[in-house]
């Protein structure tokens, strides 16, 4: 028998997305932003999604944001995933939206326009990956 976690899937990491994941080993959440434009994006991207500049720059966010919508996954993908638990669509104070998970709540009292504040979890022995938890004044 054997004290080990269970495997998560590992993130894909790749020289465009190796600032985000950097930034996520070092608590640092960070966005793509278009000099030319000041417009922010996540997912990694080799353009700008609104002008097509070639030359975007990386920039750390706040990690303040509010659930734009969620839902509870009550049966666990596997021993690694532990049910039940939150996954939402967080739109950053930024402008950027991304899906993560929400933990330490009940999922049952999780809402839509809830304020949450970004956090990072160790996912594997090399990689943190950030969560988000619920502001308390939510």
């Amino acid at each position: 028998m054997t004290d080990r976690q269970p495997t998560r899937v590992a993130a894909q990491q790749t020289p465009l997305s190796q600032p985000y994941f950097d930034g996520c080993n070092v608590g640092e959440l960070r966005i793509q932003i278009c000099p030319g434009c000041q417009h922010g994006q996540f997912y990694p991207r080799l353009l700008c999604a609104r002008c097509g500049c070639e030359e975007l720059a990386w920039q750390s966010a706040s990690g303040k944001g509010k659930i734009a919508t969620y839902t509870v996954v009550r049966r666990a993908l596997s021993k690694a995933y532990e049910a039940p638990y939150v996954i939402a669509l967080v739109d950053l104070d930024e402008g950027v939206r991304m899906m993560s998970q929400v933990i330490n709540v009940n999922p049952d009292t999780v809402a839509s326009g809830q304020r949450v504040t970004v956090c990072f979890q160790q996912w594997s022995e090399d990689q943190a990956m950030p969560v988000f938890t619920l502001d308390e004044q939510s």
